[in-house]
């Protein structure tokens, strides 16, 4: 994969910015995830279609935080490289992936930790440094190390794995596959703050 330009790795740092302010803001207003296709936008509304099947209108906040995401793999995770993977703890006490996103170096820090996830009831999000990726025949083991903790998590050969892109709202139309970060507003309306689009084919995994 080649390396994002200037111009893309400033975009990508203020998309950084947004984010850490983004999550810290929704995690203390307890945060609407929602993951599906854009129907249609109307203005500053965007009619999303979730996963689920239900049909769920979201506004774009104050300076959204957009970025794309496009497919990546297992050889794109270097030691050094910033991630957020979703994990299932296992009997065993171990962790194993259900997606890993890539963070570029100007995201590096972005909701860093490792809490509950709502992917799949509990589920994990751990977002953190690669201090060692060891790889084996049907994947990977990752030794992730964040401010406060570490965790070792198993990443198997058919993990989704994308990494980020510059993105903006021209990137918001129908038919994209978006991840959103949304707040509910007093009067009950969403307000999505964080927004993530699948390019060239890719879903967010998250």
């Amino acid at each position: 994969m080649k390396s994002p330009g200037k111009k893309a790795m400033a975009a990508l740092a203020g998309v950084a910015l947004g984010a850490c302010a983004t999550l810290s803001t929704a995690f203390a207003q307890d945060a609407v995830r929602i993951r599906g296709t854009i129907e249609r936008v109307e203005g500053a509304i965007c009619l999303v279609k979730t996963r689920d099947g239900a049909d769920v209108k979201v506004m774009l906040g104050d300076n959204p935080s957009i970025a794309g995401v496009v497919k990546a793999s297992l050889a794109d995770i270097k030691q050094g490289s910033f991630v957020g993977v979703t994990a299932m703890p296992q009997p065993d006490g171990s962790q194993r992936a259900l997606e890993v996103h890539i963070f570029t170096e100007a995201m590096r820090g972005t909701g860093e930790g490792h809490y509950p996830w709502d992917l799949q009831p509990r589920s994990t999000m751990t977002n953190a440094n690669v201090e060692q990726a060891v790889t084996a025949v049907d994947g990977q083991t990752l030794a992730l190390k964040y401010k406060g903790g570490e965790q070792k998590i198993f990443v198997p050969a058919s993990t989704p794995i994308v990494v980020y892109v510059p993105g903006d709202k021209s990137d918001l139309k129908p038919g994209a596959k978006v991840f959103i970060t949304a707040v509910k507003q007093p009067d009950g309306t969403l307000q999505g703050r964080a927004w993530r689009v699948g390019k060239d084919g890719a879903t967010p995994p998250m």
